[in-house]
């Protein structure tokens, strides 16, 4: 039998790659997908994978929701957006899953934060996931193995592709503007970096920029740690940390963006450490910003709060 899931917030990037993950799911029905804009459109034309092609966007509000009958509810709404709906999902249908993709309770404690392989018993035991942003879920699975042994706050490095800015029209996606360009944005305060140092529980740099490509991160991580390590050393302490995690791969070279593109891995290595100081280190962390940064997170997630096997519909 089939969990009913609503995707509030279709026809955006993560939502049509959310709905290519479900439209590949055995064990999830999509209820309903909405879009103020594209209400009536077909979700083939925005996922062309989408099986059933008279399937079609729907304008819904939150009291509307009443009339859905969906066991998950995946918000993919602006920031700020979450909370009508949150009470409404929770008055009408007490006992459903809500998945919030955006920030709104990534810093509530009453929500479990769906960091999926760190935080795995409070996402089986919910029906409330704050999915992390797709930054500080790299930047995170970089800095956590060390944390520890961290004495000052890492300085993040990012490039995201383009469809990290969403699909509205802004400098951060127009094809003339990014055309040989690379631009820097919210040098200091981005939520990523407030999100990634209160999970953490240390401060971080973070400076994030954006590239004419389409889709992917590219994090390098600056470190400096409380022991020296060597390139070997920390190569075999997060090999040793990840060994069991099938969607994490680390290695000795420098992982490219090319390589994680498509698919629901996430990839550390590079490692190298400062010859003028042995307690710097500097490694990279990269990922589809779509997928482990959003969507198949989300599903991952979904299925271990559902009960199933957490890797059900992942395409690795």
């Amino acid at each position: 039998m089939s969990t009913r899931l609503a995707l509030i917030g279709g026809r955006g990037y993560t939502g049509a790659a959310l709905l290519a993950l479900i439209a590949a799911h055995p064990r999830l029905e999509l209820a309903v997908a909405t879009s103020g804009s594209q209400a009536g459109q077909p979700i083939h034309g925005v996922v062309p994978e989408w099986p059933e092609h008279d399937q079609r966007f729907q304008a819904l509000a939150p009291e509307g929701c009443g009339q859905v009958e969906a066991d998950v509810w995946v918000l993919a709404l602006p920031n700020g957006a979450s909370s009508p709906w949150i009470a409404a999902i929770s008055e009408n249908h007490p006992d459903a899953l809500i998945l919030d993709l955006g920030a709104d309770y990534r810093f509530n404690p009453d929500w479990a934060y769906g960091l999926t392989e760190w935080n795995r018993q409070a996402i089986g035991n919910t029906r409330r996931i704050a999915n992390p942003g797709c930054y500080a879920t790299g930047a995170q699975f970089g800095l956590m193995p060390i944390r520890d042994r961290l004495t000052r706050a890492p300085v993040i490095f990012g490039v995201s592709g383009h469809s990290g800015a969403g699909r509205t029209p802004s400098p951060r996606n127009d094809p003339e503007r990014l055309r040989d360009n690379l631009i820097p944005y919210s040098l200091t305060g981005h939520v990523h970096e407030e999100e990634v140092s209160t999970h953490l529980g240390l401060p971080v740099r973070f400076h994030p920029h954006v590239a004419a490509f389409f889709r992917g991160i590219s994090l390098t991580l600056a470190v400096d740690l409380s022991e020296p390590l060597s390139q070997s050393e920390l190569l075999e302490l997060f090999s040793g940390i990840y060994e069991n995690e099938p969607l994490i791969k680390v290695g000795a070279d420098i992982p490219e963006i090319r390589e994680v593109a498509g698919s629901p891995r996430l990839m550390i290595g590079g490692f190298a450490v400062d010859p003028r100081n042995p307690l710097r280190s500097s490694f990279v962390v990269v990922l589809d910003n779509l997928l482990k940064g959003a969507a198949s997170q989300a599903v991952q997630n979904i299925n271990l709060a559902l009960g199933f096997d957490e890797l059900t519909g992942m395409d690795r």
